[in-house]
C-alpha cells in the first residue's frame, strides 16, 4: 500500500515561469520538490520528526503565463511591473521576470507518520502550514482541503486519477534526449528538433496542402530538472549559510511530456523523487521505476 497526501486545487500567484535558463513555461521540478521539501521541515518542526516526503507529483489544471502579444506582434512579450523611479525620476534598471497565474494538485509519498496522531488534526496543520510557503516563488491564494489517500491496486489508482481530471501531469521523457545523443546529436540539437514544428506544403490536383508535424507525438515541452556542479565545494563570499559548502552550479533541462491523468498505468510514472550522484556532480530530480 502506498500512502498519499493530496494537496488539490492550489491557485497560485505570480509563479516563476523562467522554467531553465533558455525557456518559458511551467515552473521547473527543481521549484515543486523543494517547496515539498520546506513544508516537510515545517512539519517535522510542528511535532512530526519522522515525517519524511519521499516523491512528489504535479498536476496542472490550469496556466496563464503574463505575456502579451499585440496586433499584428510575431512574438509575444513578458508582463514586467513597475519598478518605483529614482531619485532623478528615471526608471531603474530591472532583469525580466517571467510569472504566470496556475492551479494545481499536488501529490506527496510520504511515510514516518505515526498512527496515533489526529487526522483532522495533522490535516488542519498542513494547511497553515502551506499558507506560509511560496510555492515556485508565488503566493498561494486558495487551495482545497487537504486530504489522506491509499493506493492499494488498480482501483484506487484510477479513482485517484479521475479525481484529478481535468488536467495534465508532467512525466520525463529522458529517453527521447538520450536516443537522439546517442545518434550523435548534441544536447541542444536533441532539444529543439524535438520541440520544432515542421510546416510542409504539397501541391495535389493544382490545390496547395499544407501539413504540420513534430518528430514524436505527444505535448513535448523543455524542463529543468536539476543542477550540475561546475565547481569545487568550498566556500564563497558573501555566501548566504556560512556553515555550508558551496559551488557553482548550471541548470540541466531535458524533455518532459504532458499527460492527462487517466493514461497513468503506474503510480511511480507520475511521482518524481531528487537523487545526488556523487560522482558526477550531478543534483537531479529524476521520475520513480515502477
Amino acid at each position: 500500500m502506498r500512502s498519499l497526501l493530496l494537496l488539490p486545487k492550489l491557485q497560485i500567484h505570480n509563479a516563476n515561469a523562467l522554467s531553465s535558463p533558455y525557456s518559458i513555461g511551467f515552473p521547473a521540478m527543481t521549484a515543486w520538490l523543494g517547496a515539498v521539501h520546506a513544508l516537510q521541515r515545517r512539519l517535522n518542526q510542528a511535532g512530526h520528526p519522522e515525517l519524511r516526503f519521499n516523491s512528489v507529483g504535479v498536476v496542472c489544471h490550469e496556466i496563464t503565463l503574463h505575456t502579451h502579444q499585440g496586433q499584428g506582434d510575431y512574438v509575444q512579450s513578458i508582463i514586467g511591473t513597475g519598478n518605483p523611479l529614482d531619485k532623478d525620476g528615471t526608471r531603474p534598471s530591472f532583469i525580466e521576470e517571467a510569472r504566470c497565474e496556475l492551479t494545481v494538485s499536488l501529490i506527496i509519498e510520504y511515510e514516518g507518520l505515526a498512527r496515533s496522531i489526529s487526522a483532522d488534526g495533522f490535516i488542519k496543520t498542513v494547511a497553515e502550514k502551506m499558507q506560509r510557503l511560496k510555492w515556485a516563488s508565488g503566493d498561494l491564494l486558495q487551495c482545497a482541503k487537504p486530504q489522506f489517500k491509499a493506493i492499494e491496486d488498480e482501483k484506487t489508482l484510477r479513482q485517484l486519477t479521475r479525481q484529478l481530471m481535468p488536467s495534465y501531469t508532467l512525466i520525463e521523457r529522458r529517453e527521447l534526449m538520450t536516443e537522439a545523443m546517442q545518434g550523435g546529436q548534441d544536447a541542444i540539437d536533441a532539444l529543439l528538433d524535438y520541440l520544432t514544428v515542421k510546416n510542409r506544403s504539397q501541391l495535389i490536383e493544382d490545390k496547395v496542402e499544407w501539413t504540420s508535424n513534430r518528430k514524436a507525438k505527444g505535448w513535448l515541452v523543455p524542463i529543468a530538472t536539476g543542477f550540475h556542479g561546475i565547481s569545487e565545494l568550498g566556500h564563497a563570499e558573501n555566501q548566504r549559510d556560512p556553515d555550508t559548502p558551496h559551488r557553482f552550479a548550471e541548470s540541466l533541462v531535458t524533455l518532459g511530456e504532458f499527460v492527462m491523468p487517466y493514461r497513468i498505468k503506474h503510480l511511480d510514472d507520475m511521482l518524481w523523487h531528487s537523487h545526488y550522484d556523487v560522482e558526477n556532480n550531478l543534483y537531479l530530480i529524476q521520475q520513480n521505476q515502477h
